[in-house]
């Protein structure tokens, strides 16, 4: 057995492979960007084939970088970004579409008929999750309804439907030369389409979307001794290498953390925020805007279930003020700026880009900024995103403890976004609670390596892995109550400045952008 374990981190922005050796230390690793693309508004695609290249481009230059090669690997996991969906000809491996991102509001039509007529108590009884365009059944029906042919060639076995890992295993395992066509239960929960219960492709809600049961991938434990094959392909690994774990990235995360026992809880910041609260072998129904879905599943064990409070826009907030309004020149100078003035100076920035997500779901709602004045400056608006981040968050931990009765009395962070030392220690001020960051910020990419060494051994079980965990720093609350509640109080207003902005009709669905 090799010393180290790797995981392939696939995010929206991004894709980095990691290696770690057996205290979960961080041996080497290797990043790429990947194009936005942005066809109209509310509209998010990525290039499948641009994001594969890029994943066996990091593959390949980690791997040189330690000096290892396949045979030093004892297994391989494999990360993603949830809900995004792609179809593509298993002959050929040619996307019919570019993959339409999680955080793409193209479907609203889709959801907002399906609310209207009822059937979205059913979704949520079954799959966990409330009609929304966040998730991959209305995108595959979208694919299959306004891009020419692909419903046909669904017809004749010709078309497949997977979220990035599928995409990623099955190129990984030989593609058009015999790729698997799998998913795991924590990918497959995220679709709509998968009940929660059986962990099983329900053919009533297959119905409800079009979606025919021949395109879906096979659904298997997140960590799996038996293994989603091996990578034969020559590239970015030569030689075979065992694949034996697939979650998505909050999933990962969770795992990461070490979030092994109900009750306990960590929260994601990357593009979006995630935070994920380990409920054991229950699922349970969510009465505040939150998710049910499977935080992981090992081997035969039974699995083990979460809520979750999805956020779609923190850390891409701080890109668009990098990107698009150009008042900083990278993400790191956000901290830097914000930290020339004591506070936002009373701004709210809402950034409703692609609506609402928990524990609002308001698909009406768009991105505002508030309570502005002629003394405001870019610097205070920096510190408003800086404050939306950790006040969606507090939103979110609000419903969690409604729903579990639990309150947090700590919470752990990871994510690109827990460098910035003045949003972690706002966020602490916001909750009033301490904010734990680990040793190892990226535990996405940590928690992918742990399933996949789990299934071969390599770490004895979960026990082990809760002794990796370190923390590197304690953030405590600094902010009085009063200062706190107020504050709150604000954010709860300027969120109601957002709704009701775009109007969502039973209209004919938008056909592809004919650019």
């Amino acid at each position: 057995m090799g010393d180290f374990v790797g995981a392939i981190d696939q995010g929206t922005t991004s894709t980095r492979f990691m290696i770690f050796d057996h205290d979960g230390s961080e041996v080497a690793r290797r990043q790429l960007e990947h194009a936005q693309i942005l066809p109209r508004a509310g509209w998010v695609e990525h290039d499948p084939v641009e994001i594969w290249e890029r994943t066996a481009a990091v593959v390949a230059a980690a791997l040189a970088d330690a000096g290892l090669g396949a045979a030093d690997l004892a297994a391989l996991g494999v990360t993603n970004q949830r809900e995004t969906t792609i179809v593509w000809d298993p002959r050929t491996g040619r996307p019919y579409h570019n993959a339409i991102v999680w955080q793409d509001t193209r479907t609203d039509r889709i959801v907002a008929a399906l609310e209207r007529d009822g059937r979205g108590q059913v979704i949520r009884r079954r799959s966990g999750l409330p009609p929304a365009t966040y998730f991959s059944a209305g995108k595959i029906a979208w694919i299959l309804d306004n891009v020419d042919g692909v419903r046909a060639a669904a017809e004749r076995g010709e078309a497949v439907f997977g979220t990035v890992d599928s995409w990623l295993l099955w190129n990984l395992t030989g593609g058009p030369r015999g790729g698997l066509h799998v998913t795991d239960v924590t990918n497959a929960s995220r679709t709509m389409l998968m009940d929660l219960h059986t962990l099983d492709w329900d053919d009533e809600l297959l119905e409800f979307f079009g979606v025919p049961r021949a395109i879906l991938p096979a659904i298997r434990p997140s960590s799996d001794p038996t293994g989603y094959g091996s990578t034969t392909v020559s590239g970015p690994l030569h030689g075979e290498v065992a694949l034996t774990a697939d979650l998505g990235d909050q999933h990962a995360a969770t795992v990461g953390q070490v979030c092994f026992a109900p009750g306990q809880a960590k929260n994601t910041y990357g593009t979006g925020n995630f935070l994920l609260l380990n409920t054991g072998p229950r699922a349970v129904p969510s009465q505040h805007g939150l998710l049910t879905t499977v935080g992981y599943r090992f081997g035969d064990d039974d699995p083990v279930y979460a809520l979750e409070g999805s956020i779609a826009v923190t850390g891409s907030a701080v890109q668009w003020l990098r990107d698009q309004l150009g008042i900083i020149s990278s993400a790191a100078e956000s901290e830097t700026l914000a930290a020339t003035v004591p506070d936002s100076g009373g701004i709210y920035f809402v950034p409703a880009f692609s609506g609402l997500f928990a524990p609002y779901w308001r698909s009406d709602a768009r991105g505002a900024v508030v309570g502005l004045s002629r003394f405001h400056t870019g610097a205070h608006l920096a510190r408003a995103a800086l404050e939306a981040i950790c006040y969606q968050s507090r939103d979110v931990a609000e419903a969690m403890r409604l729903d579990s009765g639990v309150a947090l009395d700590v919470l752990r962070v990871d994510g690109g976004v827990t460098a910035n030392d003045l949003c972690m220690q706002t966020q602490a001020d916001i909750l009033g609670v301490p904010v734990s960051r680990p040793v190892v910020a990226e535990t996405t990419a940590l928690g992918a390596a742990y399933a996949a060494g789990l299934a071969v051994g390599f770490w004895k079980d979960t026990g082990e892995l809760s002794t990796h965990w370190r923390e590197e720093r304690r953030f405590e609350p600094r902010w009085s109550a009063d200062r706190r509640e107020s504050g709150y109080a604000g954010w709860r207003k300027a969120v109601e400045r957002t709704l009701n902005w775009v109007d969502v009709d039973p209209g004919p669905d938008p056909g592809p952008d004919p650019g």
